[in-house]
This record gives C-alpha cells, structure tokens and sequence, in this order.
C-alpha cells in the first residue's frame, strides 16, 4: 500500500504518493500529460542543469540580499543533490507538458524546496519555511530558467558525452588512413569504375567529413554559451534585481568551467531558439559524415564473393536465421538507422523552431529532447561502430589487386602519352576482345615497356 499526502494549491486538494518530494503542480503535470511516459521522460543532463540553475541562482539571490543566508544554503545543498543523481527519481515529468516548460521548472522548485525544509528540520513541509516559488524560483520564470536549462544541458553533453568518442573513432580510422596508405585500388565514381586511389585515401575522406561535422557541432556549442537567466517572464527581467542574470551566470561559469554569459538580447531568448536549431542541424551534418562512411563500408565490404567485397570487418554475429555462415555490416546498418533517427530529430526541431509567438517559444521541451537524444545516439553509434567494426577492418588485398588488374579506368594515365580518343579507343578495344588493359594496349600498338612506364597505379594517385 501506497502512503499519501495531500497538499493544496490554487486549484484545491490533491493527493501526492507520501515518498515523493514533488507537490501540487508536478503531481497535476503528472495527470494531465500521461503521453509516452515510457520513453520521454527528461534523463540526467536535464535534470543536473536544473539543479545547477537553481544552485546559482539561489547564491545570487543571496548576494543580492533577496534570499536570507539560512535560506540559500539549505536551497543549495539540495540543488546539490539534485546535481549529484540523488534526486533523480522525484523528476517524473514527460516532454510533451506546457510549451515553456513551467511544469519542470515547477518540479525542481518543489523538489528542492521540500528536501531544503528537511535539511532545515521541518520535515514533511513543501512550503515553509521554503516556499518553491517565493524562494526557489525567487527572481526566477520558468521562461527563462528552462531555455537555460536546454542550453546547459546540451552544452555540456555535446562537449562531454558526444566529442570524446567522435575523436575516437576518428583517431582509429586515422590510424587506418596511414596504415594502409600504400594499398592502391580501384577508385569508384558514379558506382563505376574510376582512376586509382589508395585505402588510407578512402579511409581519410572519412576523416575529414567527420572533422567537418565535429568542427560544425563545436561551432554550434559556443552559440549554447548565451543563456537567457534574467530575462523572467518576458524579456524584461522583472521582479529580478538588476545585475542577477549576470550574477547567475558568473556562478554557472564557476561551476562548470564553461564560458557562458548572458544574451545579448534577452526577448529573443525566450522567444526564439536559433542556437538550439543550430545545433541540431550540426549534427545532422555530422550524421551525414557518418553515413557516408557507413554506406562505403556497405559497398566495399559486399559479396564477398559476389559484391566488391574489398573489405573484411569483423565477425561479431550470424547474419541470418535461415542462412549459416552469413555474416552482415551490422554495426554500419545500425549507425545508418541512428542517422535516419537524428534525421528525423533535426525536422521536428527545425519546425519546433519556429513556434515562437510575440514573447515565447512554445515548444521548448521537445525541442531539447530531440536535440539531446540526437547527441546521444550518434555518441553511442560512434562507440559501438568504433569497437565492433572500425578498429577491425582490413582490406582483401587479393580482391583489391584482382579489381585493380581488371579495370579499365588506368587508361587515364596514357592521355598525355596518346591523347584522349586514342585512350579512349584502347579501352573499347579491351571491352571488344575481352582483354586487359596491357594486351589490349599492345594490340593496338603501345609497346610493353612504354605501357609498365607509363601506366603505374601508385603513381596515379598523387598529383603528376
């Protein structure tokens, strides 16, 4: 059996679980918004920036002389418990709630205003001597507490849950670049055959499109330093004291160590979330990087006696039910599906941008799940792609050189020899007979020794 309490506010009595530390309006939340509570409930970073939030505002509050020393300490040590996980099961609330986000911001204030009561000996008290609005939220809207929130949270997960293990994956596949630099291959143009090109080439085209899509995260992370503390309910900051936004955020910057300031402009950052779309479409650019990859590792690793299959991964699984000895490109499949994810993510977000109506966004929390789920996924799709499939590829030197010998596409080298229609004719020449390039080449008149000069693949894939 389930103990209860009942607590009152503006709309009458309601009955709270006697365990839980939320009140009214989170336990109201709770029964208005019941929709995908299994999946969209707000995780750890969200929850962590909420408790720094109220942390530092609870210390420039009191530098301010709006909160009583007594106060901000006991509002502190809970916040700090919130920042720490200890907490985390009394944050029950769902993304899709009001569009500001009050409900979670409303959470936090009863979570920490009722745990500070304990702290201060009043047990069982949600309001007194704390009270979660005159106190918590003191100085405070959940307009712009929670925008700063989403930029916390994402901040920081961006720089230190997704960067490590891109970087990873990056210095793995570098290592792959140079290591096989010196096995020349087919290059492939359209999906035909091309002029020459080197794995480590291959391979390093990957690194550099992931660079990109990195530098472009990075990028849109310093946008997420603009936080828009001291804005209150509209832009104006009013019933906070002038200076607190600043103060704030000079907390959040001891706290973290990241260097955020304050918004220029404080009504469009309750009212508009260009930073956040920013940064959603940097990961969907970096999500595209790792698709090309993904795609490439598909194709090169196909057949492998009937595809290119000029690339061995590693056998982590059977590939099928009903075919032994299959094995399959799961974890490229499993990144693909993570891109399409975060693909999808970046659409709801981009449209979830533009409901901004006069002073307020009304679609903040999706807009933050989204984002942070996006970066989640593609940290743990990089992790896994990097454990279980790039650090064990090897190329099929045989099947390389095989394709290599056969391709018609080294003619190439012969157009400053000969000329392009003469080039052109040797290759028809080939196809005509059934012959390589070399015989056919000497068919038609090239000498043997002049055709090995000129025509060295190695020699193809670097500038004359």
């Amino acid at each position: 059996m389930i103990d209860y309490r009942t607590e009152t506010d503006a709309f009458g009595t309601i009955a709270i679980a006697g365990d839980r530390l939320w009140g009214p309006q989170t336990q109201r939340s709770i029964e208005h918004f019941d929709i995908g509570r299994r999946r969209f409930v707000f995780t750890r970073p969200v929850i962590r920036a909420l408790g720094l939030v109220k942390r530092s505002a609870a210390l420039a509050n009191c530098s301010f002389g709006t909160l009583m020393d007594i106060h901000a300490d006991a509002i502190v040590r809970a916040a700090d418990e919130v920042i720490s996980g200890a907490l985390d099961d009394h944050f029950p609330l769902v993304v899709f709630q009001t569009g500001s986000g009050t409900q979670t911001n409303m959470n936090a204030n009863e979570v920490i205003a009722r745990r500070a009561n304990e702290i201060l000996g009043f047990r069982g008290e949600s309001s007194r001597p704390i009270h979660p609005n005159d106190h918590v939220n003191r100085s405070q809207s959940s307009n712009d507490v929670f925008p700063t929130v989403m930029h916390l949270a994402v901040a920081s997960e961006a720089m230190a849950t997704l960067k490590p293990v891109v970087l990873q994956l990056r210095t793995t596949l570098h290592a792959l670049s140079d290591r096989f630099a010196t096995v020349v291959k087919v290059g492939r143009t359209h999906l035909q055959d091309a002029t020459p090109v080197t794995v480590g080439q291959e391979i390093g085209d990957w690194v550099a499109q992931i660079d990109f899509g990195l530098a472009a995260v990075m990028s849109a992370t310093e946008l997420l330093y603009d936080l828009a503390i001291g804005a209150t309910a509209v832009g104006t900051g009013l019933n906070a004291p002038a200076g607190f936004g600043a103060a704030v955020v000079s907390e959040l910057q001891a706290a973290t160590g990241v260097p955020f300031r304050q918004a220029p402009n404080l009504f469009a950052a309750l009212s508009s979330h260009h930073p956040m779309v920013a940064m959603s479409a940097a990961l969907r650019t970096l999500a595209s990087a790792l698709m090309k990859m993904a795609n490439d590792v598909r194709w090169l690793s196909s057949g492998p006696r009937a595809g290119i299959g000029e690339l061995r991964l590693p056998e982590n699984e059977q590939g099928s039910s009903i075919m032994p000895g299959k094995i399959n490109p799961t974890q490229a499949e499993a990144l693909l599906m993570v891109v399409a994810q975060v693909f999808g993510n970046d659409t709801t977000v981009a449209f979830a941008g533009t409901q901004g109506n006069f002073q307020l966004n009304v679609a903040k929390p999706v807009i933050l799940h989204n984002v942070l789920e996006s970066i989640e996924l593609l940290a743990d799709a990089c992790r896994s792609f990097d454990r279980f499939c790039a650090i064990g590829i090897e190329p099929e030197r045989s099947v390389i050189a095989a394709h290599l010998s056969n391709s018609l596409m080294t003619v190439t080298a012969l157009t400053p020899r000969i000329g392009y229609e003469a080039a052109a004719d040797i290759a028809s020449h080939a196809v005509e007979r059934g012959i390589d390039l070399r015989n056919a080449a000497i068919e038609m008149g090239i000498a043997a020794v002049d055709f090995d000069a000129w025509v060295v693949p190695m020699h193809m894939t670097t500038p004359d």
